[in-house]
This record gives structure tokens, sequence and C-alpha cells, in this order.
């Protein structure tokens, strides 16, 4: 039987099929942080149970952590109570925690590619709906609840139905100034953020094969944006040679077994989906959200659409467009910004940070723009300086923070106050997202960049042409 990526690697790990119900799955590596699993290691321990498989679990901080000066004490309760319980839970059960100061620290959707534990072919979960991330090597990586991270902890396994499956072709190559966020936001834009719901998407065509790793990742973690369970990419020769040498690798004979079987994970010639679409990348530009949800994007050239355009009702957009102080048929192009974040585990890889600051060299931070740089890592911060970013960034005027998920969902102290407009390179827009009442755009790094050396929404691709 001619079978997907999805279903070898799903069928691989089935223990046992539960009759008109969910698939008892294996999990190969459960990533843990500070915000979803101490309520879990507390279930742990009222029912007297040990973790079956620390070797498989790994944890670092980022949700709540502070990304200035975080070699003091962390001043919110809250946050601090829940890092403290991290370090204790992780010591107590043998598990690999990486926390504050620790030098492989970072976002955990970041550091787990860095480190190699994330591979081809795994079934990968963590208490955070984008680990979808993952799905960039060919892996199976699904976000869970509080309540799956306990029993993933206690069985190594989890019980979920079988998604449908979903093909999503982009066939050609990217135009001038597009990134691989423009190439997820579009793809949403036509999908809705209901689109792909009960689906596993397996991402194919020229302008996926033709990404990094990196560009890859971003589109994988940006899969939950249109509803689906997660997403994913055939592993190839970019795949393998990125993941190569890394801490958690296989090596010798045993890198030589994984790939014998690493080289099978494709779709099968002919294999059925329950759904395929397909798209041209040419029709693709840089793109920016306008409304409430990431579905509500748009080429950055672009009017924002008349509500008689847009699926849904016609108040929930109007509302939304309200909550944005946008109208319809506004340009988005000009429009004042007040902060701007680059960061995230969407776009806080050094391949994000080299392309913001090929727009911003030989500029100057507009005075009316805040901006946080956040790097996913201090693997990436590490990289910043290494390739001499950070003096493009110093000399921009703009300054570099310590990694962390920071503005994205503002846990911590990095805030967008209210009312404050944010072009953001993170993966979500919703109402107050970013800081109550806090207004955001997402984009793409370049299109961060070009917002935050001009003060105001612009086309990158203007900026690129006078560099070039």
């Amino acid at each position: 039987m001619k079978k997907t990526l999805f279903d070898k690697v799903w069928d691989s790990h089935v223990v046992k099929h539960v009759e008109d119900g969910p698939d008892v799955l294996f999990i190969d590596r459960h990533l843990v942080h500070e915000v979803t699993s101490p309520v879990a290691f507390l279930g742990l321990k009222n029912r007297g149970i040990r973790v079956l498989h620390p070797e498989r679990t790994f944890a670092t901080a980022d949700h709540n952590t502070p990304t200035i000066n975080q070699h003091l004490p962390v001043a919110d309760p809250l946050s601090a109570n829940q890092l403290r319980a991290l370090e204790e839970n992780a010591k107590e059960y043998g598990i690999s925690h990486w926390g504050l100061g620790h030098k492989k620290n970072g976002i955990v959707h970041v550091v787990g590619p860095e480190y190699g534990i994330t591979q081809p072919g795994a079934t990968i979960v963590c208490g955070d709906s984008h680990t979808s991330t993952h799905g960039a090597f060919g892996a199976i990586a699904f976000g869970i609840g509080t309540s799956e991270v306990e029993m993933v902890l206690a069985t190594q396994c989890i019980m979920q139905p079988k998604p449908k499956k979903m093909r999503i072709n982009v066939a050609g190559k990217l135009n001038f100034g597009v990134t691989p966020k423009d190439v997820a936001l579009y793809v949403i834009s036509k999908l809705t953020t209901s689109g792909a719901t009960g689906y596993f998407v397996e991402y194919a065509g020229d302008a996926f094969e033709d990404m990094t790793m990196e560009g890859r990742m971003t589109v994988c973690n940006l899969s939950i944006e249109m509803g689906a369970r997660g997403g994913m990419i055939a592993p190839d020769e970019k795949t393998f040679e990125y993941i190569k040498g890394r801490e958690f690798t296989p090596t010798g004979a045993a890198w030589d077994k994984a790939m014998a079987y690493w080289e099978t994970l494709h779709t099968d010639p002919d294999a059925e989906f329950d759904k395929e679409l397909s798209f041209d990348a040419s029709d693709i530009e840089p793109m920016i959200t306008y409304g409430t949800n990431p579905g509500m994007g748009m080429g950055i050239s672009k009017n924002i659409p008349k509500a008689e355009q847009v699926e849904g009702g016609v108040s929930t957009y109007k509302k939304s467009l309200g909550y944005m102080s946008f109208n319809e048929g506004d340009s988005m192009i000009g429009k004042p910004i007040d902060f701007v974040f680059i960061g995230s585990c969407t776009n806080g890889r050094i391949e994000d940070f080299r392309a913001f600051a090929s727009i911003i060299k030989g500029r100057k931070k507009a005075p009316n723009v805040t901006a946080w740089l956040v790097p996913g890592s201090h693997q990436v911060e590490a990289a910043i300086k290494e390739e001499g970013l950070l003096a493009i960034i110093h000399e921009a005027g703009f300054e570099l923070r310590e990694p962390g998920c920071s503005a994205c969902l503002a846990m911590n102290d990095d805030k967008v106050p209210a009312g404050k407009l944010a072009v953001s390179t993170s993966n979500r827009n919703f109402e107050g997202r970013q800081g109550p009442g806090s207004r955001t755009l997402l984009a793409s790094p370049l299109v961060a960049a070009a917002a935050a050396v001009t003060g105001k929404v612009t086309d990158p691709r203007e900026l690129m042409e006078q560099l070039a």
C-alpha cells in the first residue's frame, strides 16, 4: 500500500489502536518548559510515580523569562516560582534542564533542532502549540495540554486520533524579497485560521525544497495557525547536513543505521491525501496582517479587503478592523508604527537576524520606534556576535536582548502598551497577545526591519533595491 510521509512516521509509532477510538502513540522526544509542566509534575507526585524515560525528556526555560539582566533574580513572583519548579522537578526526575544562565538555554523550539534533539521520523510533543516547528525535519510534532504532558511523562505515550492528511504544494521560485514567513502567511490567508482543522499537513514543491532548514522551521511553526494539528516536510540532503554532528545526533554505525531509515521518509508516488492544494510561488509577495488573527493577511502592496470579500461574519470582521483602528480599503503602506519585535520560535534564528541586519545596515532606527531584538537561543546570540551582526545592530541604534519568548506572548516584561502598533515576526496577532490592548502586525524579518528604520509600514523591496 502506498503511504504518505505522515503515514510512515505515525504508523511506525502506534503501540495500540483503540477500536473506534484513538491510537496509543509512542513519543520519541518530550520537550517541557516552565509554564505547562508544573501541574503535570504535581500529578506525578500525587500518584507516586516516576518519569518513565527521563532521557527522552528535555527541559528549558523560555516563556516567561526576562530578556534583560538574566543574571539577576527574576522579579515577578509567578515567573520565579515557575522557573524554580522546573529546575526542582528536572533535578528530582533526572531530566536535562537548561535554565536561565545555562549556555544551552533558549526557546524550546529553537534549541531542540540546534542540539540534534529533533530528528527525522521522530514523534515529538511539547506543552506548546508551536511544537509543529519540528516537522521541518520530517518529524511528527504537535502541541499537547497539561494533562497530556503528565501522560507522556508517566508512560512515554499519548492517546491521539489519527488526523486526516493534507498536502500543500507551492510550485516555482519565490519572488525577490519573499521569505518563508511570507509563504506561510500567504497560505494561511488563503485557507483561513480553520482551513486545515483536523489535518496534518505535508508541504511539498519547489518553494519548500529551496528553503533552508530555518525557513522550513518557520513554515511548519505556523501550521497551527491555519488549524492544522501539525506540518511536516520530507527530509533531504539539507536536513541530513543540518543535523549531522550535533550533540544528540547519532554517530558512527548508529548514524548509518539512522540514515538508512531516514532516506525512506518521503511520500510514495500515488499515495493519497484527503485533501490537496496547490499555489504558485510567483503569486506571493511580502505579506503583512491587518486584523486580529493570522489569517487576516495580505500582500504588503494591497489594500485591506472589503467585508464582502472576506469569508465569515461582517460584524466580526468590522470589529477586528475597529480594534486595529483600520478601515476597509486602507493601504497598509505608510501606517505609522510604534514597536518592532524580531524573535520568537517563528523568526528568532540566525537567518532571521541576518535578514534584519541586511536592511538596517547603513541606516538608523526611526526615533518613534521601540525595538526588541531577541535571539531564540544563546547559540543564536553567539552567532550574531561572531558574524559581525551585533556591530551593525548597534551602529543602527538598536540593542540586542537575551534569549526568550519575549513579546511573542507577553508573559514577561516585554509588553506592547495598549493602543500601540507593533510589527512583529512572531506567530499570533490576537487581541492583546503582545500586551493588553496592543495591536500587532505579523510580518517577516525584512518587513520588520523596513518598519524599524522608516517608522512606518514599508515595502522592504524598496530598501533592498536601494542597497542593490
